[in-house]
């Protein structure tokens, strides 16, 4: 009786599992609507796909901590549209929010048990962001399979809710985002980066809550592209900017942030409630102006100081993320964040008896300026110093930067000056391509199968900081072994010798190489003919611009000036060079010749990239220019004997 009974438990088990699974197991119709989609978003990235993505964002005030709160309610429908993939599902919070659900639902709205994680957040470059991320592995064994997923988030401040964005990191078939505004909020939504997109947008009252629901659609939305040296998602993605500008409780209307003022106020009350001991700072202070002779080398031995001594480390969480370390902690700890290096150097150049101040700036991933009071508007802190009638900014972060040079990243951008109660606007100088001049000169003879000569180099600007840069990041007793691989390019064929350097630990100075080389391997003859590859460097090599629909941005201006020159040896001439080649646009001169006078071939390459990005409007001609150089790189000098 006992077996018997145990086999019917197993049957019916059993058929309960296999009817659950047939429930949840892609059938025709999602095998038919996976395929379909696959020929929608037909990218070789693109395996899984949102058949629906609804955002619906509500409002609350808290009574007791006079916020206005936010609730962010995510539901999405994701498919398969490949044989098999595993993705993982996360959403990040922090202090000023919190994660109120976390679902993973089977089609058929069961909870799919996968198991959610909660751990702290971390980032594989410099950052240290403190913010927690939840997450799970989520895995889609067939094509045509489904989940669901269901988030809600919770903002205790609506200063930290900033910006919605169309795309995902999957393709949409269609988009929906619904904020419901009530009566008593002042809240704009700022439409950005709309051009292009077939965007629905309708406004339905919503009488019983005295709101009004905005909601907008977009169908085929393609998914988030991670790619290299792009610009910021601000400049290239469409969304809505959250302007929270002000509430109305009681007939009493509060600012939030209605205007640039208000944000400022905001950060300025950060500021004022720090307390800045400078005790720790003044015998630093003392020591590093002491012995200057002029206000200027005070500055400068307290600017450099901190940029050499003190360790970068961005901290973003919640209002961390916005209010800066006292001085004397940062001091102490030799490490802090933009913000807290800026407040250190602002409070040793005030031990020093100068007029500096913090100053907010967002850099050139962010589209946005202070006409938009936002906390998306700026996502760095520098210091100003105010000295005859001029304004200099300084950078700590920026480790060899001299003093009244500025990094590309914020070339231009408008900043936010700390003046009492109120501001200042201003705009961070720039500069022309030829400042980060990088020249390349080399005299080279032939001798038997091998080229040799003498080289000379010469950085300026960002190319001079960011050599200086990687050179600090080698060990001490390491710096010569590391020029001799990096000017040979860790070549075994090329040998680099009698190495000269300018003063490699003053950053003001522009530096400058010379050594002596050998190269092997790049001089074949044959019959009465030599061949020869004269091209060291192959600047831009493998550049062409493919599968990309985005500008390509530089790190910074580009100005690279390239002269070789050959002696042609006695009783050759040269009987072939590659064509010479140039172009030229509002982003960029390029160009490569070639020239025999007086038995000397003269090689010369000019590459400037003005604006530091290539638009996408150029790709067509800078693809055809790096094909028509790659040529050239391949290509060999041949000198023929009379």
């Amino acid at each position: 009786m006992t077996k018997y009974l145990l086999t019917a438990i197993f049957t019916i088990a059993f058929l309960t599992t296999s009817l659950g699974q047939r429930k949840i197991e892609p059938d025709a119709y999602d095998i038919a609507k996976a395929k379909q989609l696959k020929k929608t978003f037909d990218h070789k990235d693109d395996e899984i796909a949102l058949e629906e993505s609804i955002d619906y964002v509500t409002f609350d005030f808290d009574n007791r901590n006079q916020k206005v709160t936010v609730s962010h309610d995510l539901k999405e429908k994701m498919i398969n549209m490949i044989s098999r993939a595993d993705i993982q599902k996360y959403s990040f919070y922090n202090d000023q929010s919190t994660i109120e659900e976390f679902e993973i639902l089977y089609k058929n709205n069961k909870n799919a048990s996968f198991r959610i994680k909660d751990e702290a957040s971390v980032s594989s470059d410099l950052f240290h962001v403190d913010s927690r991320v939840k997450f799970t592995h989520v895995d889609f064994p067939l094509q045509g399979y489904r989940y669901g997923t269901h988030i809600l988030k919770s903002y205790k401040d609506i200063k930290y809710f900033t910006k919605l964005y169309f795309n995902d990191d999957y393709p949409i078939e269609k988009k929906v985002i619904s904020v419901e505004i009530p009566d008593w909020l002042n809240l704009e939504l700022k439409e950005l980066n709309f051009e292009g997109y077939d965007i629905e947008k309708t406004i339905q009252p919503n009488t019983r809550n005295k709101s009004k629901i905005h909601i907008y659609t977009l169908k085929n939305v393609p998914a988030m592209r991670q790619v290299s040296n792009a610009p910021g998602p601000t400049y290239v993605y469409p969304h809505l900017l959250v302007l929270a500008k002000s509430y109305t409780i009681k007939d009493e209307t509060t600012p939030i942030f209605d205007s640039t003022q208000d944000l400022y106020n905001w950060y300025i009350s950060l500021v004022n409630s720090l307390e800045n001991d400078n005790t720790d700072l003044k015998s630093k202070v003392a020591e590093l102006t002491k012995d200057a002779k002029t206000d200027e080398e005070k500055i400068k031995n307290i600017y450099y100081w901190v940029q050499d001594n003190i360790r970068y480390i961005a901290f973003e969480d919640g209002i961390a993320g916005f209010k800066p370390d006292e001085a004397a902690n940062v001091f102490n700890k030799r490490y802090g964040d933009c913000k807290g290096m800026a407040n250190l150097t602002k409070q040793m150049l005030i031990e020093a008896g100068f007029d500096a101040r913090l100053t907010w700036i967002g850099t050139k991933r962010i589209a946005y300026d202070y006409s938009t009071p936002n906390l998306s508007v700026d996502n760095h802190m520098i210091c100003s110093l105010f000295k005859d009638d001029d304004i200099i900014f300084l950078d700590g972060t920026e480790k060899f930067n001299a003093f009244g040079e500025y990094a590309d990243r914020i070339q231009g951008k408008q900043v936010l000056i700390e003046d009492d109660d109120a501001f200042i606007l201003k705009h961070v100088p720039t500069s022309d391509a030829v400042f980060n001049k990088e020249y390349h000169n080399y005299q080279l003879t032939l001798d038997d199968e091998t080229l040799t000569g003498k080289v000379e180099k010469e950085f300026n600007g960002e190319s001079r900081s960011n050599l200086l840069y990687y050179i600090d990041q080698s060990k001490t007793d390491k710096k010569d072994e590391f020029l001799e691989s990096y000017l040979s390019r860790a070549d075994s064929n090329r040998k680099v010798s009698n190495i000269t350097t300018s003063d490699l630990s003053n950053r003001e100075l522009n530096v400058t190489i010379s050594h002596d080389l050998e190269v092997k391997n790049a001089v074949s003859t044959f019959d009465n003919s030599i061949y020869i590859d004269l091209d060291l460097d192959k600047e831009f090599n493998g550049y062409e611009l493919k599968e990309r629909d985005v500008d390509f941005i530089f790190s910074s201006k580009k100005y690279l000036e390239s002269t070789t020159e050959l002696q042609i040896p006695n009783g050759y001439s040269v009987t072939h060079v590659p064509k010479n080649i140039k172009v030229s646009s509002d982003n960029y001169d390029l160009s490569v010749s070639f020239e025999t006078e007086n038995n000397i071939l003269t090689y010369k390459k000019l590459f400037e990239i003005k604006n530091a990005k290539i638009e996408t409007n150029d790709f067509e001609e800078w693809n055809t220019f790096i094909k028509d150089l790659n040529t050239i790189y391949q290509e060999q000098i041949i000198l023929t004997k009379d």
